[in-house]
């Protein structure tokens, strides 16, 4: 059962068995900023209260609420930009498409122009 558990340097890290972090697109971040922001409520609740079961508690809620909501925001980043991209990319067609015919907008016609054809 050799290299069973072990991690290859190309192999993925799935989080809690099925969040793929390497793959997904913004998974990383928002583990990362959800483990920060579940530091930051439970020290300060703990500060705050010296309770520590409740400080935990709160800990939980801050990571899955700044996991969640930095994933939503990433998430729709994200899909706002591959949309811009697409915008992009199409224009860029239809400017190699129309280049140097009538239908290009950057060309100026003439009255001699319209009158050869």
């Amino acid at each position: 059962m050799a290299g069973e558990g072990d991690s290859e340097p190309g192999k993925s890290f799935k989080l809690l068995g099925f969040l793929d972090v390497q793959n997904v697109p913004c998974a990383r971040d928002s583990v990362l900023y959800g483990s920060l922001g579940s530091l930051v409520m439970g020290l300060g609740h703990f500060l705050a209260t010296s309770r520590v079961r409740r400080s935990c508690d709160v800990a939980v809620g801050g990571f899955i609420s700044t996991m969640l909501g930095y994933w939503f925001y990433c998430r729709y980043t994200l899909a706002h930009q591959r949309i811009q991209q697409r915008m992009l990319k199409e224009g860029m067609r239809n400017r190699a498409l129309f280049e140097g015919s009538y239908l290009d907008p950057e060309k100026k016609q003439t009255g001699s122009e319209r009158s050869d054809s």
